[in-house]
């Protein structure tokens, strides 16, 4: 497992990431981007304020905000920066000599998966400071925060694996970039449509007495849903009570996107390198 993490490879993508300037540029514009929308929120609610006071519940609506866009931003960036750290190898004729070297598969696309993200960390972690602001006027948790950050993780691997795998599978970053951003919005915007839709007829079955699964089914693999059910607990509860369970949907959550993120992971690993075929008979062995 050491080899497979601390290799050239790793080292390389990493050095060729973060000594670029446009790396600190994006991180700088980033980081401007979320100061000024917290200074922006502060400054219309005290605005809006007759006694000027900025409260412990509008600070709480403040951190919601802006930990449901960095969610936002993380799974609209993660495809970018990983669903062709394959294909652009194959498209650059480069993808041949990686494999001719002593790294194997796992290795490379454990490498590749982790330089990738380990960009979007910094970002994700260099907002922290702008996270403090909320501990000024109370209102949340340092519990809340770590489990926001936490979620933030889990989310680049999941979405991080998918991009890896379809620019194993799909020759053109183009289409693999698409792909992937497709099957990210399905999972995000797509299920949650979907068990909104659901929710919608728990009323009949609750008028005949019946349980209904499916809104809790669809909510529990949905990481918008799940994400906002760390500030609001009432919404796991919610979803229990119309389920009749009592089986947690963080089990179901992560039981789901673990699976798909060792699947994605294993058949990338599989499919890197082409199976040579022989033609004829196999040689024989000696002896």
């Amino acid at each position: 497992m050491k080899s497979a993490l601390l290799n050239p490879v790793l080292n390389k993508e990493i050095r060729l990431r973060f000594r670029s300037a446009k790396s600190f540029l994006g991180i700088a514009a980033y980081l401007g981007i979320l100061g000024l929308i917290s200074l922006g929120f502060i400054g219309m609610t005290l605005s809006f304020d007759y006694a000027g006071v900025f409260r412990p519940e509008e600070s709480r609506s403040m951190f919601l905000m802006i930990s449901m866009l960095q969610l936002a931003l993380v799974i609209f960036i993660t495809p970018g920066l990983t669903a062709g750290v394959i294909s652009s190898e194959r498209e650059r004729q480069t993808l041949p000599i990686l494999l001719t070297t002593a790294q194997s598969s796992s290795s490379i696309i454990l490498s590749k998966l982790a330089s990738s993200l380990s960009y979007l960390l910094l970002i994700v972690f260099a907002s922290a400071p702008l996270y403090m602001i909320v501990f000024l006027f109370g209102g949340i948790s340092p519990v809340s925060i770590l489990a926001s950050f936490a979620l933030y993780v889990f989310t680049m691997l999941v979405v991080g694996s998918i991009g890896v795998l379809m620019s194993t599978l799909i020759r053109r970053t183009i289409l693999a970039m698409v792909t992937t951003y497709s099957v990210a919005f399905f999972l995000t915007g797509g299920i949650a449509v979907i068990a909104m839709m659901l929710t919608n007829f728990n009323y009949a079955y609750y008028s005949q007495g019946t349980d209904y699964i499916w809104p809790y089914v669809f909510a529990s693999v949905n990481i918008p849903v799940m994400f906002f059910s760390v500030f609001e607990g009432s919404v796991v509860q919610e979803l229990q009570t119309m389920a009749g369970t009592s089986f947690s949907p963080w089990i179901t959550f992560f039981i789901f996107y673990g699976v798909i993120i060792a699947g994605c992971l294993l058949i990338a690993v599989r499919k890197l390198r082409p199976r040579m075929k022989t033609k004829g008979k196999p040689a024989e062995k000696m002896g």
